[in-house]
């Protein structure tokens, strides 16, 4: 890669990004302008892909809103995505969880959810 544009994409780069994964229930906080004003918007689902890397990297949250399935791309980077919280933490087996678009109904949702185990066992 030039190494101006390294550079120039290493400065854009967020220092500090929140540790989620594939399969993980999110929370990301978007900043909308409109007009003249500025408020936070939240977006809520489960992460169902994480893609590319460095300034590039995006992740693809989904939820079920009044039973249609709505997506949305984020830009793991992007000066617009406030912070991401991670509502849920998951224990995948797959990299990208595209079958979670075929479920209906409280399916759709359901991923392994992570347990606390108290003994020190592994997952």
């Amino acid at each position: 890669m030039n190494a101006i544009i390294k550079e120039i994409s290493d400065s854009q780069v967020k220092p500090e990004v929140a540790p989620f994964k594939v399969g993980d229930g999110v929370r990301v906080h978007t900043r909308v302008r409109e007009g003249e004003k500025e408020r936070i918007q939240l977006f809520s689902g489960i992460v169902i892909s994480r893609k590319g890397s460095g300034i590039h990297e995006t992740f693809t949250v989904r939820r079920i809103s009044y039973g249609e399935g709505v997506e949305k791309v984020f830009p793991v980077h992007s000066p617009n995505v406030v912070k991401v919280e991670i509502d849920r933490e998951s224990v995948t087996l797959r990299a990208r969880m595209y079958y979670l678009r075929d479920r209906i109904g409280k399916s759709a949702n359901k991923v392994k959810e992570k347990r606390l185990v108290e003994r020190g066992a592994k997952i």
